[in-house]
């Protein structure tokens, strides 16, 4: 069974989100992606602290796609340094997982 993986990205605005969710998704580089309204995030840049209003993807693959949804979040994200982090998933439904890669054919 093909090893899948969720990626996480913040986004400035719901605009660039679901713009970066959905070419994921019609791309076949994700089965899914959900989009959560309304995060805070509070981080250190430029040696201040920052608290910002964001948007979170949660994106779903086969682990050989990280590569190409790197490239698609760094190619449509307005960030100069885009949050991309990606953990393997341990344990899941197997049907679940089967869903996912049936999804990237």
């Amino acid at each position: 069974m093909t090893e899948v993986i969720v990626t996480f990205c913040t986004c400035p605005d719901l605009n660039t989100a679901e713009k970066i969710a959905r070419h994921l998704v019609e791309n076949k580089q994700a089965a899914c992606v959900n989009v959560l309204p309304g995060i805070t995030s509070i981080y250190r840049w430029n040696d201040q602290i920052e608290t910002t209003e964001e948007h979170l993807l949660v994106i779903k693959s086969a682990s050989q796609y990280y590569a190409a949804i790197e490239n698609t979040i760094r190619s449509h994200h307005p960030y100069e340094i885009p949050e991309i982090v990606a953990l393997p998933i341990d344990r899941a439904l197997p049907e679940y997982i089967n869903w996912i890669n049936t999804c990237h054919a």
